[in-house]
């Protein structure tokens, strides 16, 4: 058997072992604090919520969460196009030029419904 195999296998089993052991220890031996504070739940740095829980939100935040990641992904689609446009030729522009219309298409149609005017 090759050493390296060995040693490589020696060391995976090792971690494997040593990983568990240390926090088994450390949830047996650590310090524990038990308190109203401890116990409270944190988020963010808001301590007790203050005020009604189920208050409503307005759709307006939800709606341009969704455009965000649609124009998002539009973007994730147009970096692999542009790293490989010469060897997609012109059919390869045609289709992004075909994908961009019917990007611009949704825009024009968002910006007609005026879904970005909060006033």
């Amino acid at each position: 058997m090759d050493l390296e195999l060995v040693l490589s296998a020696a060391a995976l089993i090792g971690l494997a072992v040593l990983i568990p052991a240390l926090m088994l220890v450390t949830a047996i031996f650590g310090p524990r604090a038990k308190g109203k504070i401890k116990d409270e739940a944190y988020e963010s740095g808001i301590g007790a919520t203050i005020g009604v829980v189920d208050q409503k939100f307005s759709v307006k935040f939800y709606l341009l969460a969704i455009l965000f990641l649609i124009f998002d992904i539009e973007a994730v689609f147009m970096y692999p196009w542009a790293v490989s446009v010469r060897e997609l030729g012109w059919f390869g522009f045609i289709e992004m030029v075909v994908f961009m219309l019917f990007l611009f298409t949704g825009l024009i149609y968002i910006l007609q419904k005026g879904v970005l005017n909060w006033r």
